[in-house]
């Protein structure tokens, strides 16, 4: 995976852990099931869904994002030239025929809350396979969907590590991504004035801006900024802006006023690190705070 290498180390010397793929298909589902939300931030639903007998397929995975976003995961052993065909054709049906039976599942597995606030307006689909094609990736980058096209490899009996190679976003977010300008962000507030909106506008740049990997999702109370994974929220406040980072805040030192530890603390979005912005100073010294949960997502 793109040159990496690891090693076991022993107090006799090192030896190289030898990535491999696995035997088949259905262990890396397994693997990735049993701690969907740990490694994919997606909360799992159901394994091997069926769709229905005019689509006549099944969907290797069911869930819902951080954000409440719908997921379809599907698994390849190794390269399949028709992984992205089929995950598109499993997400066409998702949204134009599977509406009402995900939104009955969602409320049996998680409840009618959750149920409630599924956001349709920005599915997704990931795809886990050993390797892509070049026409994959390519292709997905055309597409106006949100598509994550996920490598994996085994190492050992232990290990497994996940590189994503390609994340696209619906066009709407991307459009952002792509101005580099700053121009006011829509960020859910309580009475943001025009200082905010610019300054929404600054921190939405710099998070952006932290990867071509990174999308965002807008939602009712805050926006998301995800890798495969949430790795910051940002909300408003009438004199500041509020991100929520995945960062552990015990592994960095917390500045009043600046910093706070929001564990256990109910918050719109995810993340157990706050931090507060007024100016664009305040942006700068976040900086290293971003991209230590850029990192950690």
């Amino acid at each position: 995976m793109s040159g990496l290498k690891l090693f076991h180390t022993t107090k006799s010397g090192v030896t190289e852990v030898v990535p491999r793929l696995a035997e088949a298909e259905a262990d890396v589902q397994r693997l990735v099931e049993a701690h969907m939300e740990v490694v994919l931030g997606v909360r799992f639903l159901a394994s091997e869904y069926g769709t229905g007998p005019v689509h006549g397929g099944r969907v290797d995975s069911l869930g819902l994002d951080e954000n409440n976003a719908p997921v379809i995961v599907e698994y390849k052993r190794a390269t399949d030239p028709g992984v992205l065909s089929q995950g598109l054709f499993y997400l066409a049906w998702l949204v134009e025929s599977g509406r009402a039976e995900f939104g009955d599942l969602v409320r049996e597995r998680l409840g009618p809350a959750a149920a409630a606030q599924v956001l349709w307006r920005a599915p997704r689909l990931i795809l886990v396979a050993g390797d892509f094609t070049r026409y994959d990736l390519h292709a997905v980058r055309q597409l106006r969907h949100s598509v994550d096209l996920v490598r994996y490899r085994l190492y050992g009996e232990e290990h497994i590590a996940l590189e994503t190679v390609a994340s696209v976003a619906p066009r709407a977010a991307g459009a952002v991504r792509r101005q580099r300008r700053r121009t006011p962000t829509t960020v859910p507030a309580h009475g943001t004035g025009g200082a905010m909106a610019e300054l929404s506008a600054v921190v939405d740049e710099v998070l952006l801006g932290l990867g071509g990997d990174v999308s965002a999702v807008q939602r009712k109370q805050y926006r998301a900024y995800q890798r495969l994974r949430n790795f910051a929220c940002l909300t408003s406040r009438q004199d500041r802006l509020l991100v929520y980072l995945k960062a552990d805040p015990r592994s960095v030192e917390l500045v009043p006023g600046f910093t706070r530890d929001v564990t256990g603390l109910g918050h719109h979005g995810t993340g157990d690190l706050e931090v507060s912005l007024r100016t664009e100073r305040d942006v700068e010294r976040a900086r290293d705070l971003f991209r230590l949960s850029y990192t950690a997502a």
